[in-house]
């Protein structure tokens, strides 16, 4: 109790809570993009070939450094910043990977307009096998109708987008794994502006120190 008899305040930690990151929205599709990965690569890519493992390690990438990010900040915002920033460059670069994947074998992107987008965006997965019965359901469904679902649920309706070619389970899959990807960036660039904005205001462990022991000076 102090001299007024009010409490004492309560000292801000030295060291902040920290870590967490597997409740982070951008480290639960980011993992999400990872499993999906090896799951085409293993498919779709040779496993002999550098792509699978540049196309792998680059999703793991992104997942490993969010987390090693989230667990640094308690000591060093700079680090976590830096991190995090990596995770976002390994995404982009997993990104043109499959941008590439389905150039070079003349399948067609899906442009920003493109219903099934959203479809898959709205239809939430949360494994790898959620997103594969998405694209098993959307190919099917073309094969029925001629055409491509907004939405796979049984219980809406299901406008389409006409399409000149039936998709193949490749291009689907590849399509379905940019739109993750597109999630996880808009996400880690949310998440690197607030984590700017915090290292500007609040600074790091070394201000934090300092002001500690200019306190502890201040009471001597």
């Amino acid at each position: 109790m102090s001299s007024n008899g009010g409490e004492t305040p309560q000292k801000e930690p030295l060291i902040p809570k920290h870590g967490g990151y597997r409740k982070l929205k951008s480290f639960q599709v980011a993992q999400l993009v990872y499993d999906v990965t090896t799951r085409f690569c293993d498919r779709y890519i040779d496993k002999r070939s550098r792509t699978h493992d540049q196309m792998v390690q680059a999703a793991r990438s992104g997942v490993q450094n969010i987390a090693e990010g989230s667990q640094a900040s308690g000591t060093s915002k700079k680090f976590e910043l830096k991190l995090t920033s990596v995770a976002r460059a390994s995404l982009e670069e997993l990104r043109l990977d499959y941008e590439d994947f389905l150039r070079q074998r003349g399948l067609s992107q899906w442009d920003r307009a493109d219903l099934r987008r959203q479809a898959l965006i709205d239809h939430r997965p949360r494994t790898a096998d959620e997103v594969a019965t998405w694209v098993k359901d959307v190919h099917d469904d073309f094969r029925q109708t001629n055409s491509a679902p907004l939405s796979t649920s049984s219980t809406q309706s299901t406008p389409s987008t006409k399409s000149t070619a039936p998709p193949t389970y490749p291009e689907l899959a590849a399509n379905a794994a940019l739109i993750l990807i597109a999630v996880a960036c808009g996400l880690l660039d949310r998440q690197l502006a607030a984590q700017s904005e915090a290292f500007e205001n609040e600074g790091g462990f070394t201000e934090r120190l300092y002001h500690r022991r200019q306190g502890a000076r201040k009471n001597l």
